[in-house]
């Protein structure tokens, strides 16, 4: 395929792959991508707001993506992909997520470890009705866990599919979820960046195959009340200055994963501002939902907020299952290893393993905040977390969050779906 345009992306804050095509000259050979940092500070519905370090109101100066040396396949015909780091005036810009899941994982690396990273998405599909409103995909004989034309008749799934494995995006599984229409995209482990790379980029791939069908995919946490929720499940291990498994090598966890357990715990209510990063996010976080909800943790045990798996000391690993799609997945992953690496460094302790069903029943008697606003309280005030994800980027998100709480505050539940549908 010849090259003709280089699509240059980054995440913003609200998940938003904002961009430029431009020709491939441009990024050759050490070439950056200006773009005005007030991009940033563009709201879902573009108004562009005073946020912290974008310089509204300081002549809206550049910042510069500067990108990778190697360029990711794309899947529009003659276009290749360059994703990198946002730099202002030279240096890492502060609001940029990738940038400190970057130096987040060198510093995982100076204590001899290296992150490995899973994501699982989860998502639903919406098609026109007659009417040209939008409806739940029609999937009558869908069932959980199901393959095939009756599962997804529109073979939406076996496209991104196909066209994921063309552009080298590693997904792992691809299965029906709970409910019709709903559908679970799972990646393969890999390096911190790479897996936030190839989870940002599967996004836009499907959003984008869908709406060349007419269809909407969204990875909204609760598009559909009546129904169940979707989420980003963040699965974590780490490799050891000899490449082994890190969690759970003698078959129990290791006192480094009871650190990072405790850690997360301890910065539960916080990182909901972080990982359930919109007003919708709420209607999915609720008790016995199979979330994030309770400030608890088991082994093998999806109903509790963290979930280890020790069965295969190889393939051991700690799952976080707070987080949705409203997340950008650099900082949903930057967040959950700087509040696991609190706990590892400040000796917090670790409770007690749940052993209740959490459905009926549970120990735990913490919980996720039960609104955005209220989270984003919580993580404004936890000074901890935010020196370790860095003061601007907090005060960024902060600043952008309690915005859009405002605005959708008296928003009834189908006009916040509709607010987020088309971006999330």
């Amino acid at each position: 395929m010849t090259i003709n345009r280089t699509r240059a992306l980054f995440c913003d804050l609200l998940n938003l792959p904002r961009g430029k095509y431009v020709a491939p000259h441009v990024v050759a050979n050490g070439g950056h991508v200006g773009f005005a940092r007030a991009a940033m500070a563009v709201s879902y519905d573009r108004d562009l707001l005073q946020m912290p370090g974008t310089g509204v109101f300081e002549g809206v100066p550049d910042m510069d993506l500067v990108p990778d040396a190697e360029r990711r396949l794309g899947w529009q015909e003659g276009v290749e992909i360059a994703l990198g780091d946002l730099h202002a005036r030279g240096e890492p810009f502060g609001l940029c997520a990738r940038g400190a899941l970057r130096r987040t994982v060198a510093q995982w690396q100076e204590r001899g470890l290296t992150p490995k990273i899973g994501i699982e998405l989860e998502a639903y599909v919406f098609e026109r009705g007659e009417d040209g409103t939008y409806r739940p995909y029609g999937t009558p004989g869908a069932f959980v866990y199901g393959t095939g034309p009756q599962n997804d008749p529109a073979g939406l799934m076996d496209a991104i599919w196909t066209q994921a494995h063309a552009c080298d995006i590693p997904i792992e599984s691809m299965n029906g979820e709970y409910d019709n229409g709903q559908f679970e995209l799972t990646l393969c482990f890999g390096d911190a960046i790479k897996a936030c790379d190839d989870a940002f980029l599967l996004r836009v791939l499907a959003r984008e195959i869908a709406a060349q069908k007419g269809l909407i995919l969204t990875f909204l946490p609760k598009p559909i009340p009546e129904r169940g929720g979707s989420g980003v499940h963040v699965n974590f291990s780490f490799a050891d200055k000899n490449g082994d498994n890190a969690i759970a090598p003698t078959g129990a966890l290791s006192d480094v994963a009871k650190g990072c357990v405790a850690g997360l715990l301890h910065h539960h209510e916080a990182l909901a501002g972080v990982l359930a990063a919109n007003v919708n996010s709420y209607d999915r976080l609720t008790p016995a939902s199979m979330a994030g909800y309770w400030c608890n943790w088991a082994d093998d045990h999806r109903m509790t907020t963290v979930r280890t798996t020790v069965a295969s000391p190889k393939s051991a690993r700690l799952e976080h299952r707070m987080a949705d799609g409203s997340a950008n997945p650099y900082l949903a992953v930057h967040a959950v290893l700087q509040a696991a690496m609190l706990g590892v460094e400040q000796g917090y302790e670790c409770p007690a393993e749940e052993d209740l069903d959490c459905i009926e029943n549970v120990r735990a008697t913490r919980h996720v905040p039960t609104s955005l606003k209220r989270a984003v309280d919580a993580l404004d005030k936890d000074s901890a977390l935010r020196e370790a994800l860095g003061a601007l980027l907090v005060d960024g998100l902060v600043f952008l969050k309690r915005d859009e709480a405002k605005r959708l505050e008296s928003s009834s539940v189908d006009e916040v779906r509709d607010f987020y549908l088309p971006f999330v």
